[in-house]
């Protein structure tokens, strides 16, 4: 009897200990964890990275890439040593900027920008030139940005084309890019053409829309036709939507105002307002971001002022 009841002990205490034992160091035990917690079904492939040091003192850092089809996602988790503990979401350091983090992935130079140069409120605007809402976004800051804060904003615009959504809207990108490489002083002229035409351009015509619309103006239809051929800015654009994807961005338009992420009805031009006051205000005492902070967001060539 007690030699049967002994071993029903050192079984439990095996069953206790294998469970136990799980950790999300583990990748089919971290893997089958995340599909529960986003709810990722077989049709999704799911791809745990390696563990690295993470600057959450006590846990390693894990990206866990999911994708299907053409649509993609990145989770950031922080595992605790023992690989009991998950953490997700963001950390802060109360002597930094919350946004600090952004901050450091933002990068402006040789950008398309206006505004004014050294303004303690720097705004990056990740868009898509055949996203209808990237439209009427588009119209609210070119009507209102610079007429209300002529010296304390700068703009920097970054492609962020969705071409699974959007057959024209690489192309178009292709097609600014060799634009302001050529004049970049046209960028912002082309930017608000192609925007007024969304609804007429599409995969089959932009490109006879495009150089239509160059007709008569500083750029050499020969040299933009052969660089839109050639895909020659392309590479300027897949950096644009990595450092996009880096940064958790899915969705277009998306700002960050001096680093605070703003998507949607909170990129509406009241919200918007409000946050860039916060930060005109903010900025004079802490000054640590804008255009002047020492950060990664960094003025362009003097020469593309």
């Amino acid at each position: 009897m007690f030699r049967n009841l002994a071993l029903t002990f050192l079984l439990a205490a095996t069953l206790w200990s294998a469970e136990k034992a799980k950790s999300a160091f583990d990748k089919p035990t971290l893997e089958a964890y995340v599909r529960h917690l986003f709810v990722w079904g077989p049709s999704i492939k799911v791809v745990l990275g390696e563990p690295k040091p993470s600057p959450l003192a006590g846990f390693d850092e894990v990206v866990v890439h999911a994708t299907a089809g053409e649509a993609s996602a990145d989770e950031t988790l922080y595992v605790s040593k023992d690989g009991q503990k998950i953490v997700r979401g963001n950390f802060f350091e109360i002597d930094k900027n919350p946004f600090k983090p952004q901050l450091d992935k933002l990068h402006t130079e040789l950008q398309p920008s206006f505004g004014t140069p050294g303004a303690p409120v720097v705004i990056v605007l990740f868009s898509d030139f055949e996203c209808p809402y990237c439209k009427e976004e588009a119209k609210s800051l070119r009507s209102n940005l610079v007429s209300t804060y002529p010296k304390e904003v700068r703009l920097y615009f970054k492609d962020l084309p969705l071409s699974q959504i959007h057959p024209w809207a690489l192309p178009a990108a292709i097609a600014g890019r060799c634009i302001f490489k050529q004049n970049p002083g046209a960028f912002w002229d082309y930017h608000d053409w192609i925007y007024e035409a969304q609804t007429d351009v599409t995969a089959d015509n932009l490109k006879s829309k495009v150089l239509e619309y160059v007709k008569g103006k500083e750029i050499d239809p020969v040299q933009l036709e052969r660089c839109m051929d050639s895909k020659a800015t392309q590479p300027e654009i897949d950096k644009s939507m990595a450092e996009a994807k880096g940064l958790g961005v899915n969705a277009t338009p998306t700002l960050f105002v001096n680093g605070r992420q703003l998507v949607g009805p909170s990129a509406a031009w009241a919200n918007l307002r409000q946050v860039i006051d916060y930060e005109i205000e903010y900025q004079k005492t802490a000054k640590n971001a804008g255009e002047d902070c020492g950060c990664e967001v960094k003025l362009p060539s003097p020469t593309l002022n």
